[in-house]
């Protein structure tokens, strides 16, 4: 088993290419699609559905808020709190 050294070069190249397979990657997202990948935070879902924070929690308990969280902030699923607004949740 031979030893590789990896250089500056090496890594460069590396992170170039990694770019640009994030540029194609990004190409191929119609604007719509990228906009519905951008979540609401919970102020802002507590404000469009005039509700508290504990509403919202049992909301995304009982499973009808799809979230993520990045980091220490919660992002909902803009299509879940467009479907709950028409339906009166």
């Amino acid at each position: 088993m031979g030893i590789e050294i990896v250089t500056k070069e090496d890594l460069q190249i590396f992170r170039m290419q990694l770019v640009d397979d994030f540029k194609s990657l990004i190409v191929q997202f119609k604007p719509a699609e990228v906009e519905n990948l951008k979540g609401l935070k919970t102020r802002h879902v507590r404000t469009m559905l005039d509700c508290s924070a504990n509403k919202v929690q049992s909301l995304r308990i009982a499973g009808k808020l799809r979230f993520k969280k990045v980091g220490g902030t919660i992002y909902y699923n803009r299509e879940d709190v467009k479907t709950l607004l028409n339906e009166g949740y």
